[in-house]
């Protein structure tokens, strides 16, 4: 069983940067893949970022490519998603998830565990 707990979220203005942390319980956390989503208003979940158990290997939605970063530090248990040149249509609650994988997955319904989700609001 592992736990995820999102921390970071907010109100930021267009242009601004935000840095999202994930804290997993459990001591196998080293051996998950690790995902950020996000669900705006009357939209459907969608990918963010994900990278591999190791961190070596990372994967983004075009939309958000150049601009956000993920990261993981094993030792801490946490997964970060840095959010920089933020704009109105990054407001959403984003969630991390986890999945017993050594694979990047870019799937929503892969993954075994959610967090519960932090708001980020980006105002124009």
């Amino acid at each position: 069983q592992v736990q995820l707990v999102e921390s970071g979220g907010g109100l930021v203005q267009a242009g601004g940067s935000l840095r999202l942390s994930c804290a997993a319980s459990g001591r196998t956390f080293s051996s998950y893949a690790m995902g950020w989503f996000r669900q705006a208003p009357g939209k459907e979940r969608e990918f963010v970022a994900a990278i591999s158990w190791s961190g070596a290997n990372t994967y983004y939605a075009n939309s958000v490519k150049g601009r956000f970063t993920i990261s993981r530090d094993n030792a801490r248990n946490t997964v970060y998603l840095r959010m920089n040149s933020l704009k109105p249509e990054d407001t959403a609650v984003y969630y991390c998830a986890a999945k017993s994988s050594i694979l990047v997955v870019t799937t929503p319904t892969e993954y075994d565990y959610w967090g519960q989700g932090a708001q980020v609001t980006v105002s124009s």
